[in-house]
C-alpha cells in the first residue's frame, strides 16, 4: 500500500517558499533550490565579511575625507 507524502512532510519545509525560491533562483527541484539558496546565504556572507574589513581598514588609515560639497 503506497502512500503519499506530502512536501512538507517531506522536507520540514513551507512548499509556497520552496516553489516562491525556486522561481526566484530559476531552479526546477527542490534539492538544487535549496543548494543555491544556501550558495547565495554564504556568498553574501563572504562579501559583507569582506566589505566590513575594507571599512575597517579605511577607518584606521587616517584618510581625512573632504566635504568638496557641504552635504557631510
Amino acid at each position: 500500500m503506497s502512500r503519499a507524502i506530502s512536501p512538507r512532510k517531506k522536507t520540514g519545509l513551507d512548499p509556497i517558499k520552496i516553489k516562491r525560491a525556486k522561481r526566484v533562483l530559476g531552479t526546477t527541484t527542490e534539492t538544487e533550490t535549496i543548494e543555491r539558496a544556501l550558495d547565495e546565504i554564504v556568498e553574501e556572507d563572504r562579501r559583507n565579511r569582506r566589505a566590513w574589513k575594507a571599512h575597517e581598514r579605511f577607518l584606521k588609515s587616517g584618510a581625512q575625507i573632504d566635504d568638496v560639497y557641504g552635504n557631510l
